[in-house]
C-alpha cells in the first residue's frame, strides 16, 4: 500500500507528519539558540579599529625613526641614509639571512614590529640597527639578527605606501 492509498487517518502517516514536523521545528530552535553564540565569533568593532593603523612619513629626515602602534604592537619606521642603505645590500650574516630587497619596500623607509623574536621585548635603537635590553639580541638597519639567542630577524608587518608620505600597517600590498 502506497502512501497516497492510505487514509490521512492512518497512524503511521500520522507519525511520520508528526516527527517531520518535530524535527523541523527542533532544527529551527537548535539554529535560533546558536545563532547569538556563532556571531559573538566575528570581531568586535574595537578589534576591527586595530587592524590597520595609518603612519605619516612627514618630517622624518633620513637617519631619523618614530614608533607608531599597530595591534598593540609597537612599529618600528625608520628613513634610512644612503650611507646605511648601501650597508645594508646582501644577505646579511647572521641566523636568519635574507635580503634587504626583501625586507623594505623602498630602500630609503624600513618598516618592523619592534619586538625581539626570542621572548618580546622592545629594542633599542642604536646607530647600526638595535640592541635587545633583555638578552642581548642584535640587529641591523635590516631588522636581520646579527648575534644572541633571537632566533629570527624582526618581524615584518603588512604596510602600503598610499603617498609618498603615508602608510597603512595592516594592509598587504595588493
Amino acid at each position: 500500500m502506497s502512501d497516497e492509498d492510505k487514509s490521512p487517518d492512518d497512524p503511521e502517516r500520522r507519525d511520520f507528519l508528526l516527527n517531520s514536523a518535530t524535527g523541523i521545528v527542533a532544527g529551527a530552535g537548535i539554529a535560533t539558540a546558536c545563532w547569538p553564540f556563532i556571531s559573538s565569533m566575528n570581531p568586535s568593532s574595537d578589534v576591527l579599529s586595530k587592524a590597520t593603523a595609518e603612519a605619516s612619513l612627514k618630517g622624518l629626515r633620513p637617519g631619523e625613526s618614530k614608533t607608531v602602534e599597530w595591534q598593540g604592537k609597537p612599529v618600528f619606521i625608520v628613513r634610512r641614509t644612503e650611507k646605511q642603505i648601501a650597508a645594508m645590500d646582501g644577505l646579511g650574516e647572521g641566523k636568519d639571512p635574507q635580503a634587504d630587497s626583501e625586507r623594505a619596500q623602498n630602500p630609503d623607509w624600513l618598516i618592523v614590529v619592534g619586538l625581539c623574536t626570542h621572548l618580546g621585548c622592545v629594542p633599542t635603537r642604536k646607530k647600526d640597527g638595535w640592541m635587545c635590553p633583555c638578552h642581548g639580541s642584535a640587529y641591523d638597519n635590516s631588522g636581520r639578527i646579527l648575534y644572541g639567542p633571537a632566533p629570527t630577524n624582526l618581524e615584518l608587518p603588512p604596510y602600503e605606501f598610499v603617498s609618498a608620505d603615508k602608510i597603512i600597517i595592516g594592509k598587504a600590498k595588493s
